[in-house]
């Protein structure tokens, strides 16, 4: 099946999932903009405030612009880079329950097995945008749900585990650890996951200011892909703003 992706798509997808936020920052602004008028504070103090707002909020969308739209990260050619077996036989995919991937994936390697599971939980992933997103998703077929402490596969059949711009969802190291330690079972000793992710970097600061606290650093990936017993750590930057870390058994 192939899947084409609509012009800004990836903006609209951000704008669409969290409109809940630029609702409130361009309320607050609003608010902010009448009190420091009402009470005739200097321009300088104005025009700063402003300029915050509106970096705050557009700086976002232009970055998921460059790295959504036009850096090319759904063509998958960036692959190249991970130094994978392009007869991979046994292929799986990971979402948190917005799948914008598995079809492309599919695509990429179609003589491949893939097999797609989905880790989202009503009761954890109680973010607005993780809900409006689900709405909208396309479904790979037989996408199965898990839990992140249990893959119902074999231990040592998996060539490949990709994890496109979702394991940032497990907010909690402990389950981070537990999760990718299934990862790391079902791999084959020659097998690899691959995950891509924003990190808690300065570009990533610059690019969504405070909103850079949702995700994690390098530091924090190293540190609980050792601990769930991989022997590699390898971070390619895709972008100055997303990371491909590459991890084998």
């Amino acid at each position: 099946m192939e899947i084409k992706r609509k012009k800004f798509q990836g903006v609209l997808n951000i704008l669409s999932f969290n409109r809940h936020f630029y609702v409130i920052g361009l309320s607050t602004l609003a608010i902010i903009i009448f009190s420091l008028l009402y009470i005739e504070c200097s321009n300088i103090i104005l025009y700063s405030v402003i300029g915050s707002f509106v970096y705050g909020l557009l700086m976002p969308l232009i970055i998921s612009a460059y790295v959504y739209d036009y850096s090319g990260y759904y063509n998958l050619n960036w692959l190249k880079a991970c130094d994978i077996d392009t007869q991979a036989k046994n292929i799986i995919n990971i979402n948190a329950g917005f799948d914008e991937t598995s079809f492309l994936i599919k695509n990429k390697f179609p003589k491949a097995e893939l097999q797609v599971f989905d880790f989202y939980s009503k009761k954890k992933h109680t973010e607005p945008a993780i809900v409006r997103a689900r709405k909208v998703s396309l479904t790979y077929p037989y996408t199965r749900q898990i839990s992140t402490k249990h893959i119902p596969l074999e231990d040592d059949t998996t060539d490949i585990v990709f994890l496109l711009s979702t394991a940032h969802e497990i907010r909690n190291n402990t389950e981070k650890i537990l999760f990718l330690k299934e990862c790391h079972r079902i791999c084959k000793p020659t097998g690899k996951v691959i995950m891509v992710e924003h990190l808690r970097d300065l570009p990533n600061f610059f690019a969504f200011s405070i909103g850079f606290t949702h995700f994690f650093s390098k530091k924090t990936w190293k540190t609980v892909y050792k601990k769930a017993g991989f022997s590699s750590f390898k971070n390619i930057k895709f972008t100055p703003f997303m990371s491909i870390i590459i991890n084998k058994p």
